[in-house]
């Protein structure tokens, strides 16, 4: 079970880098919805470390 916990922290970083770099990206073109994928992208990443702190905390 701590091995899904593991690989799902790991989805939450991986998807909050791309969210971040696609909206930067997008920043020039569409700022509206640059905003919106920038605030995706750190939600993804502080869950990434709410989870891990968590995790660590049952272990």
């Amino acid at each position: 079970m701590h091995t899904f916990s593991k690989y799902f922290e790991l989805a939450y970083l991986i998807i909050g880098i791309v969210f971040l770099v696609e909206g930067v990206l997008k920043l020039s073109e569409i700022p509206e919805k640059a905003y919106m994928t920038l605030g995706f992208g750190v939600l993804a990443i502080f869950m990434f470390f709410f989870k891990r702190r968590f995790r660590k905390r049952r272990e």
